[in-house]
């Protein structure tokens, strides 16, 4: 016989997680299917606290963050074992375990370890080894299952030498020699994160630049501190030929004909959605050709009681919208009133070395569709906290329209930049103008005062185009 619940969640990611949550928290019940041992999916497991975890070890053991200050050089130290690399990912990843079970076990949010596929749109199977199928019924279900790194049949995958983002938290030694294959997100955080570390990291992109949804002065000064600070060679705008392993060495050829070589190849472009082994075909419920189930506004997928949220519905793939993305899901689902839809302002992080941050518009992105704006930036150079931890190469940049001076865009590179981006998030939220910055008062010394001198640059930079143009009148009358 098969249980019958209110929903279905299947995954426990961060979507997974707060979905079912969600549903409880107003009086539904509530089964999670999860096929791994532990909950979180990959953004606890294998990618957003992992990551983030090592590269703050990254920056402690190789004393990067104190560069420059009080008469400290820059130096790796030189007994980095692969231990003490990954000790302190482990402990917040557990403690992350036991946050999730709370959370969990405060909602009465039945729990089920298996591997879930649709029988009917109604029901799944959950298997597990050595254990009774069980079926499961449901009047909504929730995906939640998220997404896996690509692994194109011409890369020789061996999760020793050549390995994707996951299997590198599992690397048994820090390599000497590390190639990255691959300029986005994940690519150029742990290209940074091992550089940071002393390893001698080979970021390549097929772009013309790194992080090619940033704005071109973004990418630029991530570039220049990749190679400057941690001695990164980065090679853009080339394509990989091959990838061949022989022994414990790798080789990379690359399109223009030169061959690198590394201990280790981390191959990173791309993700595909978790939809295989799911047997959607029996739902009505329709995939692209990558895998990422196709939802509408309110995350409903093409069949109405089977929702989807998180990196199985593609792009943003960030943790923080999957929490929303989940949430939003279930009122809707169960017309509860409650929160409606995703909020309209999405800030976006990038945990490099150094880090960035952008909110709203872009200045290219605003250019490009016809909008008169301007920008105003600040240097952290000049900004007193900047100069007490050692940041001066940071800044912070606002982009406004010309008209009325409404913010429509932040940008942050620099220590904290992703902590420091809810506060433009917020001015763009309630449709706030430079005269906010302005007009606030900001703690000081704080990297936050940058905001307000971005705010003044933009105003300067207003007025030298109002004199351009009064000049270029004069000079045609």
């Amino acid at each position: 016989m098969a249980e019958h619940y209110d929903l279905c969640v299947i995954g426990s990611g961060p979507a997974g997680e707060k979905g079912a949550a969600q549903a409880a928290y107003f009086g539904k019940s509530v089964c999670l299917i999860e096929r791994a041992p532990k909950p979180g999916g990959a953004a606890v497991n294998t990618g957003t606290i992992p990551s983030k975890t090592l590269r703050e070890t990254a920056l402690y053991l190789s004393g990067l963050r104190q560069r420059g200050l009080y008469g400290v050089d820059y130096r790796v130290k030189s007994d980095i074992t692969i231990g003490d690399f990954m000790h302190r990912e482990r402990a917040v990843v557990e403690a992350a375990w036991e946050t999730i079970d709370a959370n969990l076990d405060r909602h009465k949010v039945t729990r089920i370890q298996g591997a879930a596929h649709f029988v009917d749109p109604y029901t799944v199977e959950v298997a597990r080894y050595q254990q009774p199928q069980r079926r499961i019924r449901a009047d909504v279900f929730l995906l939640a299952t998220g997404s896996r790194p690509a692994h194109p049949p011409e890369i020789p995958f061996d999760g020793r030498i050549v390995v994707d983002s996951d299997d590198v938290l599992s690397l048994t030694q820090i390599p000497q020699r590390l190639i990255v294959i691959g300029g986005g997100v994940i690519g150029c955080e742990y290209a940074s994160i091992f550089g940071a570390l002393g390893v001698r990291v080979t970021l390549i992109n097929s772009r013309e630049r790194l992080l090619m949804q940033l704005d071109a002065d973004l990418s630029d000064a991530l570039r220049v501190e990749l190679t400057r600070r941690m001695g990164v060679q980065v090679v853009l705008d080339t394509n990989v030929s091959a990838v061949t392993v022989e022994g414990d060495l790798a080789t990379v050829t690359l399109s223009d004909g030169r061959a690198l070589a590394a201990d280790c190849v981390l191959y990173c472009a791309g993700r595909e959605g978790n939809s295989e082994g799911l047997q959607l075909d029996n739902t009505g419920v329709k995939t692209n050709a990558r895998g990422f189930v196709q939802v509408d506004s309110t995350f409903r997928s093409t069949t109405a009681h089977i929702f989807a949220a998180g990196d199985i519905v593609g792009f943003p793939a960030l943790a923080s919208t999957a929490m929303e993305q989940a949430r939003v899901a279930m009122c809707h689902a169960f017309d509860l009133k409650y929160k409606m839809q995703m909020g309209a302002v999405l800030p976006y992080g990038v945990w490099t070395v150094p880090e960035i941050a952008t909110v709203g518009m872009g200045e290219d992105e605003a250019r490009a569709k016809g909008i008169a704006v301007e920008i105003g930036k600040a240097s952290f150079r000049t900004n007193p906290r900047g100069l007490i931890i050692g940041d001066t190469e940071g800044f912070v940049k606002l982009v406004f329209t010309v008209d009325d001076r409404l913010v429509i865009g932040a940008s942050v590179v620099g220590e904290g930049a992703c902590e420091l981006i809810h506060v433009p998030a917020a001015a763009i939220h309630f449709n706030a103008t430079l005269d906010y910055f302005i007009d606030a008062v900001f703690n000081y010394p704080t990297l936050s005062d940058a905001f307000k001198y971005a705010a003044y640059d933009g105003l300067q930079r207003l007025q030298r185009r109002v004199s351009r143009s009064m000049e270029a009148r004069a000079r045609v009358t």
